[in-house]
Formats: structure tokens, C-alpha cells, sequence
């Protein structure tokens, strides 16, 4: 009796874990920042914005960090979405070309570069 007890306490908790969520992991964005001439910049600002209208604004950023020295900065447990990205250091950014990035994959480590000029 006990054995037929144990089997099925190992049946359902199997059965119970196949509908368990399957993320291991939070989603996040790495992001990397060059120049035009390919080298990496570091103390730049980074913003995310969900919005169009909020980017254009410079309003409502859902996230900002700032790139090391490496030019590298991160954006973690961020949801799986399109953003719009403003990287801005004294009178260079990215306007003009690379302010929307594709949505994100759930649950993955996300990276991108960005180019300001």
C-alpha cells in the first residue's frame, strides 16, 4: 500500500511539473555603445521607452543605466517587448537611425549595439 502511495505522489508531481512555467531566467538587454568609428564608449546615458511619443518627447523612460568603461550597460527583469532607445553622451546619440529594436525574447539574455555619432 505505501509503495502504491509513493508511485502515485512521483506520477502527479511529474504530471504537475510538465505544466510549470518554463523560464529559468529573467529577460534582459545588454547593451553595447561604439562610435562611428567602431570604438566603445563608456559614461554614456541609456533610456528605454516604450512609447513613440515618449521617446520623442525624451519623457516616461520605463528604464535608464549609464555604459561603463567597456561601453557595455544592462537593463535587467525588463518585459519582453519593442523599445525605443535614446544613448546620448554630450552632443552625440543615436537619432536618426537605430532608436527602435526588435521585441525581445522572453526569458533571454537580449544584446544589441548601438552607434552614436
Amino acid at each position: 500500500m505505501k509503495s502504491l502511495l509513493i508511485f502515485f505522489l512521483v506520477l502527479s508531481a511529474g504530471v504537475f511539473s510538465a505544466f510549470a512555467p518554463n523560464q529559468l531566467f529573467n529577460t534582459s538587454l545588454t547593451v553595447t555603445v561604439r562610435d562611428e568609428l567602431g570604438n566603445t564608449q563608456d559614461s554614456v546615458s541609456v533610456r528605454l521607452f516604450l512609447k513613440e511619443a515618449d521617446f520623442t518627447k525624451e519623457e516616461n523612460s520605463i528604464a535608464e543605466a549609464t555604459t561603463d568603461k567597456k561601453g557595455v550597460c544592462h537593463f535587467k527583469k525588463i518585459k519582453p517587448e519593442s523599445y525605443y532607445i535614446l544613448a546620448r553622451k554630450g552632443d552625440k546619440d543615436n537619432t536618426g537611425g537605430g532608436e527602435k529594436i526588435g521585441k525581445l525574447e522572453n526569458g533571454k539574455f537580449n544584446k544589441i549595439t548601438i552607434i552614436i555619432q
